[in-house]
C-alpha cells in the first residue's frame, strides 16, 4: 500500500488503526502451497490466534485453507465465518476435557496434548478420531519465549513419553487419524525443522490409521529489508520429497498439512499511530504517539523490532527518535531508531502488524482498542469499529452502596 493510501485511510478511520492487504494475504497463500505442489494432498490450516476477525477468517476460507483453533471461541468463530467443522482442528493446550468434548461434539478434528487427557478422552470417546501433539524437543528460533517444541516447554507430549501413548491407544482402543508438532516461530534453519519432521515421521511410524501429519508452522518472516526469512522454496522441495517417499513406505497417501497464522498475515499488516508530542530530553528526542502496548505488545513483550516509517515526510532528513507511548508505564516501541524526521501531527507507520498484535490488545488505563481495516481489491473496507465508551461499561455491572 502507497502512503497516501495509508494517510486517506487514517483520515477516514481515525488513529491509531490497524490496516490489512487482502492481496498480500493471498500471495503468501499462494506461496506456500506454489512450494508444496508436488505433494498430492496439502492442508493449510490458518492459525486463528495469529489475527481472528471474521472477515480475515472469510478471506482465508475464500482462499481455500482450513482453520487452526486453540479456544472453544475460535471454533465458534470459524463457524460464524462459514467454515465447515471438519475444516477446524482445535489444538488447545491446558483445557478441561469438557471443553474438548464440546468441541468433539461439533464435528472438529481433536488434537490433544497431555497424556492424562488422551487417555480420559479415549476411554470415553474410543471412536472418535484424535490427533497426538508430540514434543520433538528441537529448539526453533532460540527464544524461548516463542520457541514451544524444546524439553521444558508445557506443549506436546515428550517423544519419549510414545510408549505411554501406545499403552494408551491400545487399552482404549482409540482412533487416532493424525500427528502433529509445532516447533515454534522465526524458524531460521530449515534444516533444524527436517530434523524435527524425522522426529515425527518416526513417532508416525507407530500408527496404522493416520490420515495426515500435520507439521505446525513457524516459519520466519521479514521484518526489515534484508533481514533474514525461512526458505520456504527450499523447504518444500525437500520436505515435500521426503513426506512422499514416506507415504510410499507407509502404503497409503496422507496429507501434509501446516498452520501458519504469521507467515499468512504478519506482513499484510500496518498500524498507523499519530505523533501527539515531540519531546526533547539531555539526551534523548521521544515521538510520543497515541498507542501503547495497550495496542501493539509485541515489542515490549518479545523485544521484537517492527519497522517505523514516517509516512508523513517520508524523504525527511533522518534523525533518531524513540517512540513511546501513551500508557501510564514504560511502553517503548523503538529506542535511538533513524526515522525521516517527526513532526507533531505526523503520522507513523508499523510495518508487520498483522500477526499477534491487534489479537493481543488491550484496554489497559481503559483506552480504547482501535478500528481494523482490510483493502480488498484496492478498496478499504472497516472491518472492525474503534471502540467507544459504551463499550468499557458494556460488562460491567453497578452496585449501590448504603451509606
Amino acid at each position: 500500500m502507497q502512503n497516501n493510501q495509508l494517510i486517506q485511510i487514517a483520515k477516514d478511520f481515525g488513529s491509531p488503526v490497524y490496516i490489512y492487504d487482502a492481496d498480500k494475504i493471498e500471495q503468501q497463500y499462494n506461496r506456500l502451497t506454489a512450494a508444496f505442489k508436488n505433494v498430492k494432498q496439502l492442508k493449510i490450516n490458518y492459525a486463528v490466534k495469529a489475527l481472528s476477525n471474521i472477515s480475515v477468517l472469510k478471506l482465508m476460507k475464500q482462499l481455500g485453507a482450513g482453520l487452526d483453533t486453540v479456544s472453544i471461541q475460535e471454533v465458534q468463530l470459524g463457524l460464524a465465518a462459514g467454515f465447515k467443522a471438519e475444516n477446524i482442528i482445535f489444538t488447545p493446550n491446558g483445557v478441561s476435557l469438557h471443553e474438548i468434548e464440546s468441541v468433539a461434539k461439533l464435528g472438529c478434528q481433536i488434537n490433544i496434548d497431555n497424556l492424562s487427557i488422551l487417555e480420559q478422552f479415549g476411554t470415553k470417546h474410543p471412536n472418535t478420531p484424535v490427533c497426538i501433539r508430540i514434543n520433538p524437543h528441537v529448539m526453533a528460533g532460540g527464544n524461548t519465549n516463542i520457541s514451544v517444541g524444546h524439553i521444558d516447554s508445557k506443549f506436546g507430549i515428550s517423544i519419549h513419553q510414545i510408549p505411554h501413548i501406545l499403552r494408551i491407544v491400545d487399552n482404549t482402543n482409540m482412533n487416532i487419524n493424525g500427528i502433529h508438532m509445532h516447533t515454534g516461530s522465526d524458524i531460521l534453519d530449515i534444516d533444524v525443522f527436517l530434523y524435527a519432521s524425522e522426529i515425527l515421521f518416526d513417532t508416525a511410524k507407530n500408527f496404522k490409521n493416520l490420515q495426515f501429519i500435520d507439521f505446525g508452522s513457524g516459519f520466519k518472516v521479514p521484518y526489515k529489508a534484508g533481514d533474514i526469512e525461512t526458505n520456504i522454496e527450499e523447504l518444500g522441495e525437500k520436505l515435500s520429497a521426503r513426506f512422499n517417499q514416506f507415504c510410499k513406505d507407509y502404503g497409503k497417501p496422507l496429507t501434509l498439512a501446516f498452520e501458519p497464522g504469521k507467515f499468512l498475515v504478519s506482513e499484510a499488516g500496518q498500524f498507523l499511530v499519530n505523533v501527539n508530542v515531540v519531546k526533547q530530553t539531555t539526551s534523548t528526542v521521544f515521538a510520543q504517539v497515541d498507542s501503547g502496548f495497550n495496542h501493539l505488545i509485541r515489542p515490549m513483550l518479545y523485544g521484537s523490532q517492527h519497522e517505523i516509517r514516517n509516512i508523513s515526510n517520508p524523504k525527511g532528513r533522518e534523525r533518531f527518535y524513540s517512540v513511546v507511548g501513551y500508557i501510564c508505564e514504560t511502553d517503548t516501541f523503538a529506542n535511538n531508531r533513524r526515522i525521516s524526521e517527526i513532526n507533531e501531527g505526523d503520522i507513523l507507520a508499523f510495518s508487520n502488524a498483522g500477526a499477534y498484535c491487534y489479537s493481543m490488545a488491550s484496554n489497559y488505563n481503559s483506552r480504547y482498542r482501535p478500528a481494523e481495516v482490510l483493502v480488498y481489491k484496492g478498496e478499504a473496507h472497516l472491518i472492525r469499529k474503534r471502540e467507544t465508551f459504551e463499550d468499557l461499561l458494556h460488562n460491567q455491572v453497578e452496585i449501590k452502596f448504603k451509606k
